[in-house]
């Protein structure tokens, strides 16, 4: 069956629009309440970010799912993978996160957890939105759920968090930079850091509804680089609204992204000893992060863009490492999905066990030039048009074996992403730029 509201990763898009309204999210509350109801009472956590609209969605979710007959736990704002995680200690049916990641305050988005902190089944997403078409009823008043707001959430979690670093390890002596994005770490993660030695220097936790990402966070991190320079920082971290992704900045004032960071997991592993059979990255991973891979024995594989998928290949091929270079990491040993507070403590472990800096950690990975260019489309594009694929086969050939061309839809705006990896900075900027003109032309 095609799937209907839900995308990659829940529903998502401008408030007040299509799926995300009040009226809508009030009754995918009462329709996950109906699925989840089919197996006896259940208990369900809801989550938020920080965004002025949350707090109609909660309600909205909340008055559904009690219709249906189902309790309630609210966590207030709190990062996604902390809703994974309680969803787990709670013993709950599901967990939902009311929030749009890294767009801007004016989206939304509704995002579900399984009971055991995976992403939901293919097969209960479509029975929700089989549900969703029902005429709603509310069950007998002895029978509606219950609601009880979890008031130590945000304690539960940042003990957690650093438990899930070597025993004894003491962050003392650091400099830390924490951009919190206005976002649902705001008051998680200064905490998590300053309890375990660091001297933490926080910007973005200011948040007031309206400017949760606005300049700040992993996907601005300029800011950042300015904070680490300013405070002579040993480097800076940078979440999103949601805390599911982290990108660093070294001393230097240089971007760490998510390649750079998982290889220095990855490497780390190997110098303490452990295991590290592969990494999973996705199609947008940096060559230059595949082959330092290699160089240290460790495999590669690549699946499509989405945590979703970094996740299932991970399943598959039972390793425990993968994610994105936008910086959204899974930590499988001690997560079942990607948190940005736990991956920032595996790099800065790393960097407090083996006396290096962050840049010098970073080194061995030699990052091939990528430009992307975000093309804005009407409708899909199809990859298969012959002019399209001329232009691709073109590029490629003056790639000439040493370098990549993708084009992808985004799967949460109506974009194509055309990206393009080589050898020469200037050779790949007008390359991606001739096939991003191409296909302007050809959905204008």
């Amino acid at each position: 069956m095609t799937r209907k509201y839900f995308g990659t990763d829940g529903v998502r898009g401008r408030v007040g629009k299509g799926a995300i309204t009040p009226e809508f999210v009030l009754k995918l509350g009462w329709a996950v309440g109906q699925v989840f109801a089919r197996e006896g009472r259940s208990k369900v956590l809801i989550g938020k970010d920080t965004r002025i609209s949350g707090y109609m969605f909660e309600s909205a979710l909340e008055a559904g799912l009690v219709a249906a007959g189902v309790d309630v736990l609210l966590l207030g704002p709190m990062p996604t993978p902390a809703i994974a995680y309680l969803t787990r200690t709670f013993q709950a049916r599901a967990g939902i996160v009311i929030s749009a990641s890294h767009n801007p305050y004016y989206d939304n988005g509704i995002k579900f957890f399984s009971a055991d902190g995976s992403k939901l089944a293919d097969e209960v997403e479509l029975a929700i939105e089989s549900a969703i078409d029902l005429a709603m009823t509310t069950v007998d008043s002895a029978d509606l759920g219950k609601v009880r707001r979890i008031e130590d959430a945000a304690g539960r979690y940042i003990e957690y968090c650093k438990s899930t670093v070597a025993t004894g390890l003491s962050l003392k002596g650091m400099i830390i930079v924490l951009d919190c994005a206005h976002g649902a770490t705001y008051h998680v993660a200064p905490a998590v850091f300053t309890e375990l030695g660091a001297e933490v220097v926080v910007m973005g936790a200011s948040p007031n509804g309206l400017n949760i990402n606005a300049d700040v966070g992993s996907t601005h991190p300029v800011a950042l680089q300015q904070r680490v320079a300013d405070e002579a920082a040993d480097f800076g971290i940078a979440f999103d609204g949601d805390g599911d992704r982290v990108l660093f900045v070294d001393a230097n004032g240089d971007l760490v992204d998510g390649d750079e960071l998982l290889f220095i997991i990855a490497a780390e592993r190997l110098r303490r000893g452990k295991p590290c059979p592969g990494v999973v990255g996705t199609l947008m991973s940096n060559l230059g992060f595949e082959l330092a891979l290699k160089a240290e024995g460790i495999a590669f594989e690549r699946a499509q863009v989405g945590d979703r998928y970094v996740k299932e290949r991970m399943n598959a091929l039972d390793w425990d490492l993968g994610g994105e270079n936008s910086g959204h990491i899974i930590c499988a040993d001690v997560s079942t999905t990607g948190d940005g507070i736990v991956a920032a403590l595996k790099v800065v472990g790393a960097i407090a066990s083996s006396g290096k800096s962050l840049a010098e950690l970073k080194r061995p990975v030699r990052k091939f030039p990528q430009i992307m260019e975000n093309v804005r489309i009407e409708s899909p594009v199809d990859l298969n048009n012959s002019e399209l694929v001329a232009a691709i086969e073109a590029v490629e050939l003056e790639l000439a074996g040493r370098g990549r061309v993708l084009l992808r839809a985004s799967g949460t705006e109506p974009l194509l992403r055309v990206m393009v990896e080589g050898e020469d900075a200037e050779q790949v900027a007008a390359l991606c730029k001739r096939l991003a003109d191409k296909v302007k032309k050809l959905t204008s």
